[in-house]
Order: structure tokens, then C-alpha cells, then sequence
């Protein structure tokens, strides 16, 4: 039986109004097709996780939403590929805006199935080190809290993408909502003030 948790439901429900219906579309295809698949928010974005290990990962930001297959370099689509080599939006099903922009419900539950088999397998993804430096997105939640003051969001913005990226990952890893709501504000005070994520600690 399909188990549903709230802290999903939450993340969809405080997504944009365009990405609603097609993170829920995915979300009722994942369980459909794999009943014993775990759902929950790992790094501030739900997770499908099946037989103890990742499988899918869907995301929403502001002016679109993403799914990613997390072995989809094992996959036979080609179009899965070459993951690892571009950009998230430039990925497979990595910039969607619509309900219009998805395949057609066979073709993306084929994936899925082909996904849970290499989870049934227990087969991994080997991990390389990859010397490129890791492009964090601003989640569409950080981004309405910037949006409420002009000052801290123009300051966001002029600033390097490590100076960004280190902010991203400080919220996206909280594990409640409630830190990660006190983080946000905290984050809004010190970026309207210049300041880096790691100030405190400067010489």
C-alpha cells in the first residue's frame, strides 16, 4: 500500500502554481508503479527511495521543475546518458514547466521500471570525482524570502555563485522546516547586510 508523507505534500503545496500539477503527476505515477517505494524530503527535496536505496528525486524552482533518475547513466535511454556532463535544466526532464513538456505516461513508467530493477539488483552508481565545481539552484522557497526584501535580494544576486552556493546548501540541509525557516531569516538579514554565510568566522 502506497505510503504518502506530509512533508511532501507540504513541498508541493508551497510550490509555484504552475508546478503543482506536475510534481503531483509524478509523484501518483512513482507510487503507482512502485508501491514499496519510500517517499520523503532529504536536503530540502523529496526523494523516492526503493529496496534501501535512491532511486528518484523530483525538485521545483521558480520558473521550473525537475526529475532526475539518480542511476540514469545505467538506464537505456540515451537521452539519460550523459547525466553527469550537463547542467541540470539541460538534463532529461530537468526543465519542466508544464503538464505538456512530459512524456507520455508509458514511456516515463518504462523508466521507472528499468529504474527499480537496478535497485532490485543492488546495483550502484560508481562515484567519480568530478573536479567541476558543484552548481547548487536557489530553491523557490529561498527565493519568495528574497523577494520580500529588495535589499537582501539585490545583494543576493551581485554576488559570486560560491557566495550563493554557500548560502543554498546551508538551507537546503536543514532538516526541519522549522530550521530551515530560522535559517532563511537569519540568511535575509545577513546577505542585506553583504554578508557571506561564513562572516562570523572571517579574520
Amino acid at each position: 500500500m502506497a505510503q504518502f508523507d506530509p512533508k511532501v505534500e507540504e513541498y508541493i503545496a508551497k510550490s509555484a502554481d504552475f508546478a503543482q500539477p506536475v510534481l503531483n503527476h509524478w509523484r501518483q505515477l512513482v507510487h503507482a508503479t512502485c508501491p514499496e517505494v519510500v517517499e520523503t524530503i532529504k536536503w530540502g527535496i523529496p526523494h523516492f527511495d526503493y529496496k534501501g536505496d535512491f532511486m528518484v528525486v523530483m525538485a521545483s524552482y521558480k520558473n521550473h521543475c525537475s526529475f532526475t533518475f539518480i542511476k540514469a547513466e545505467l538506464l537505456s535511454d540515451p537521452r539519460l546518458k550523459d547525466k553527469v556532463k550537463l547542467k541540470p535544466v539541460e538534463r532529461y526532464l530537468g526543465k519542466i514547466t508544464s503538464l505538456s513538456d512530459l512524456p507520455d505516461d508509458a514511456e516515463f513508467v518504462a523508466l521507472l521500471k528499468e529504474a527499480m530493477a537496478l535497485n532490485e539488483k543492488g546495483i550502484k552508481v560508481s562515484m567519480k570525482k568530478n573536479d567541476t565545481p558543484k552548481v547548487v539552484e536557489t530553491p523557490d522557497y529561498f527565493i519568495k524570502k528574497l523577494e520580500s526584501n529588495p535589499k537582501a535580494k539585490e545583494v543576493f544576486e551581485s554576488k559570486s555563485p560560491a557566495f550563493r552556493k554557500e548560502y543554498n546548501i546551508w538551507i537546503t540541509d536543514a532538516k526541519t522546516d522549522a530550521t530551515r525557516e530560522k535559517r532563511m531569516e537569519e540568511a535575509i538579514e545577513w546577505i542585506a547586510e553583504g554578508k557571506g554565510r561564513f562572516w562570523k568566522y572571517a579574520k
